[in-house]
Protein backbone atom coordinates (compact mmCIF):
# COMPACT_ATOMS: atom_id res chain seq x y z
CA UNK A 1 0.00 0.00 0.00
CA UNK A 2 2.82 2.41 0.86
CA UNK A 3 4.31 1.84 -2.60
CA UNK A 4 1.18 2.99 -4.42
CA UNK A 5 0.67 5.89 -2.02
CA UNK A 6 4.18 7.18 -2.66
CA UNK A 7 3.66 6.98 -6.44
CA UNK A 8 0.47 9.04 -6.11
CA UNK A 9 2.18 11.59 -3.86
CA UNK A 10 5.07 11.89 -6.33
CA UNK A 11 2.67 12.50 -9.22
CA UNK A 12 0.79 15.18 -7.26
CA UNK A 13 4.05 16.88 -6.30
CA UNK A 14 5.16 16.82 -9.92
CA UNK A 15 1.84 18.35 -10.94
CA UNK A 16 2.59 21.56 -9.05
CA UNK A 17 3.73 24.02 -11.74
CA UNK A 18 6.55 26.13 -10.35
CA UNK A 19 6.53 28.36 -13.43
CA UNK A 20 2.85 29.23 -13.22
CA UNK A 21 2.82 29.77 -9.46
CA UNK A 22 6.04 31.78 -9.26
CA UNK A 23 5.14 33.90 -12.29
CA UNK A 24 1.78 34.74 -10.75
CA UNK A 25 3.36 35.51 -7.36
CA UNK A 26 5.92 37.83 -8.97
CA UNK A 27 3.34 39.51 -11.24
CA UNK A 28 4.89 38.18 -14.43
CA UNK A 29 3.05 37.03 -17.58
CA UNK A 30 1.66 33.51 -17.57
CA UNK A 31 4.43 31.47 -19.27
CA UNK A 32 1.79 29.24 -20.84
CA UNK A 33 0.52 32.16 -22.93
CA UNK A 34 3.75 34.10 -23.56
CA UNK A 35 7.07 33.38 -25.24
CA UNK A 36 7.35 29.73 -26.20
CA UNK A 37 4.24 28.83 -24.22
CA UNK A 38 6.22 26.36 -22.12
CA UNK A 39 5.83 26.61 -18.31
CA UNK A 40 9.52 26.17 -17.56
CA UNK A 41 12.55 28.10 -16.35
CA UNK A 42 13.92 28.88 -19.82
CA UNK A 43 10.69 30.52 -20.94
CA UNK A 44 10.41 32.49 -17.69
CA UNK A 45 13.97 33.71 -18.32
CA UNK A 46 12.99 34.78 -21.85
CA UNK A 47 10.11 36.72 -20.36
CA UNK A 48 12.64 38.83 -18.51
CA UNK A 49 13.20 37.64 -14.94
CA UNK A 50 16.40 35.86 -13.95
CA UNK A 51 15.29 35.61 -10.33
CA UNK A 52 11.98 34.01 -11.25
CA UNK A 53 13.70 31.64 -13.67
CA UNK A 54 16.11 30.53 -10.93
CA UNK A 55 13.21 29.90 -8.55
CA UNK A 56 11.32 27.94 -11.20
CA UNK A 57 14.40 25.84 -11.96
CA UNK A 58 14.88 25.10 -8.26
CA UNK A 59 11.22 24.26 -7.73
CA UNK A 60 11.07 21.94 -10.73
CA UNK A 61 14.20 20.11 -9.62
CA UNK A 62 12.99 19.71 -6.04
CA UNK A 63 9.68 18.16 -7.05
CA UNK A 64 11.66 15.41 -8.76
CA UNK A 65 14.28 15.11 -6.04
CA UNK A 66 12.16 15.14 -2.89
CA UNK A 67 9.81 12.21 -3.68
CA UNK A 68 12.77 10.03 -4.67
CA UNK A 69 14.63 10.86 -1.46
CA UNK A 70 11.49 10.11 0.53
CA UNK A 71 11.14 6.57 -0.84
CA UNK A 72 14.86 5.94 -0.48
CA UNK A 73 14.64 7.00 3.16
CA UNK A 74 11.88 4.42 3.58
CA UNK A 75 14.26 1.81 2.12
CA UNK A 76 11.80 0.83 -0.59
CA UNK A 77 12.91 -1.25 -3.57
CA UNK A 78 14.63 0.18 -6.69
CA UNK A 79 11.45 -0.62 -8.62
CA UNK A 80 9.45 1.66 -6.32
CA UNK A 81 12.13 4.36 -6.48
CA UNK A 82 12.01 4.24 -10.28
CA UNK A 83 8.20 4.29 -10.30
CA UNK A 84 8.15 7.30 -7.96
CA UNK A 85 10.73 9.16 -10.05
CA UNK A 86 8.77 8.49 -13.21
CA UNK A 87 5.52 9.56 -11.52
CA UNK A 88 7.00 12.91 -10.45
CA UNK A 89 8.30 13.44 -13.99
CA UNK A 90 4.91 12.56 -15.53
CA UNK A 91 3.24 14.93 -13.09
CA UNK A 92 5.31 17.77 -14.50
CA UNK A 93 4.50 16.81 -18.08
CA UNK A 94 0.81 16.12 -17.46
CA UNK A 95 -0.19 18.02 -14.29
CA UNK A 96 -3.60 17.19 -12.89
CA UNK A 97 -3.86 20.71 -11.44
CA UNK A 98 -3.33 22.41 -14.81
CA UNK A 99 -5.50 20.41 -17.21
CA UNK A 100 -2.65 17.98 -17.93
CA UNK A 101 -0.73 20.67 -19.86
CA UNK A 102 2.73 20.93 -18.34
CA UNK A 103 6.33 21.64 -19.17
CA UNK A 104 9.00 19.62 -20.91
CA UNK A 105 10.46 18.05 -17.79
CA UNK A 106 14.20 18.73 -18.05
CA UNK A 107 14.71 20.14 -14.55
CA UNK A 108 12.36 17.61 -12.96
CA UNK A 109 14.18 14.76 -14.68
CA UNK A 110 17.47 16.13 -13.37
CA UNK A 111 16.03 16.24 -9.86
CA UNK A 112 14.91 12.63 -10.19
CA UNK A 113 18.38 11.51 -11.26
CA UNK A 114 20.09 13.46 -8.49
CA UNK A 115 17.90 11.56 -6.06
CA UNK A 116 18.25 8.14 -7.68
CA UNK A 117 22.03 8.31 -8.00
CA UNK A 118 23.80 11.64 -7.60
CA UNK A 119 26.76 10.87 -9.95
CA UNK A 120 24.35 10.28 -12.84
CA UNK A 121 22.57 13.54 -12.08
CA UNK A 122 25.86 15.44 -11.94
CA UNK A 123 27.01 13.93 -15.24
CA UNK A 124 23.75 14.97 -16.89
CA UNK A 125 24.13 18.46 -15.45
CA UNK A 126 27.70 18.61 -16.78
CA UNK A 127 26.54 17.60 -20.27
CA UNK A 128 23.85 20.29 -20.15
CA UNK A 129 26.24 23.01 -18.95
CA UNK A 130 28.99 22.21 -21.46
CA UNK A 131 26.54 22.08 -24.38
CA UNK A 132 24.81 25.28 -23.25
CA UNK A 133 28.14 27.12 -22.94
CA UNK A 134 29.25 25.96 -26.38
CA UNK A 135 26.03 26.58 -28.31
CA UNK A 136 23.97 28.92 -26.06
CA UNK A 137 20.83 26.87 -26.71
CA UNK A 138 18.86 25.44 -23.80
CA UNK A 139 16.94 22.96 -25.94
CA UNK A 140 20.09 21.56 -27.53
CA UNK A 141 21.70 21.21 -24.10
CA UNK A 142 18.60 19.42 -22.83
CA UNK A 143 18.59 17.03 -25.78
CA UNK A 144 22.29 16.30 -25.36
CA UNK A 145 21.77 15.40 -21.71
CA UNK A 146 18.64 13.43 -22.55
CA UNK A 147 20.25 11.09 -25.05
CA UNK A 148 23.11 10.31 -22.66
CA UNK A 149 20.91 9.46 -19.65
CA UNK A 150 20.31 5.80 -20.61
CA UNK A 151 24.04 5.38 -21.26
CA UNK A 152 25.03 6.76 -17.86
CA UNK A 153 22.43 4.61 -16.11
CA UNK A 154 23.61 1.46 -17.88
CA UNK A 155 27.21 2.22 -17.04
CA UNK A 156 26.86 3.28 -13.41
CA UNK A 157 23.76 1.54 -12.08
CA UNK A 158 23.32 -2.19 -11.71
CA UNK A 159 19.53 -2.05 -11.78
CA UNK A 160 17.52 -2.67 -14.99
CA UNK A 161 14.55 -0.71 -13.60
CA UNK A 162 16.61 2.49 -13.65
CA UNK A 163 17.69 1.84 -17.23
CA UNK A 164 14.04 1.33 -18.15
CA UNK A 165 13.13 4.57 -16.38
CA UNK A 166 15.91 6.35 -18.26
CA UNK A 167 14.64 5.12 -21.63
CA UNK A 168 11.04 6.14 -20.92
CA UNK A 169 12.00 9.57 -19.59
CA UNK A 170 14.41 10.23 -22.46
CA UNK A 171 11.84 9.20 -25.06
CA UNK A 172 9.27 11.56 -23.53
CA UNK A 173 11.78 14.39 -23.29
CA UNK A 174 12.67 14.03 -26.96
CA UNK A 175 8.96 13.96 -27.86
CA UNK A 176 8.32 17.10 -25.80
CA UNK A 177 11.17 18.82 -27.63
CA UNK A 178 9.92 17.95 -31.12
CA UNK A 179 9.18 21.61 -31.87
CA UNK A 180 12.67 22.59 -30.76
CA UNK A 181 14.15 19.85 -32.93
CA UNK A 182 12.34 21.30 -35.94
CA UNK A 183 13.65 24.76 -35.06
CA UNK A 184 17.19 23.45 -34.61
CA UNK A 185 16.98 21.79 -38.02
CA UNK A 186 15.89 24.99 -39.77
CA UNK A 187 18.13 27.32 -37.75
CA UNK A 188 15.36 29.26 -36.00
CA UNK A 189 15.90 28.05 -32.42
CA UNK A 190 16.56 31.05 -30.13
CA UNK A 191 19.59 31.22 -27.88
CA UNK A 192 19.47 31.33 -24.10
CA UNK A 193 17.98 34.56 -22.76
CA UNK A 194 16.65 35.78 -26.10
CA UNK A 195 12.96 36.32 -26.54
CA UNK A 196 11.03 34.47 -29.20
CA UNK A 197 7.84 35.34 -30.99
CA UNK A 198 6.51 31.87 -31.81
CA UNK A 199 5.11 29.21 -29.54
CA UNK A 200 6.66 26.08 -31.01
CA UNK A 201 8.74 25.17 -27.99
Amino acid sequence: MIDGLMVIIAYLMGSVSSAVIISAAMHLPDPRTQGSGNPGATNVLRLGSKRAAALVLTGDMLKGLIPVLMVKALALSPAVVAAVGLAAFLGHLFPVFFRFKGGKGVATALGVWLGVYTPVGLLLLAVWVVTALLFRMSSLAALAATVTAPLWSLWLLDAPVYSAMAVVMSALLIWRHRGNIRNLANGSEPKIGKKRQDSAG
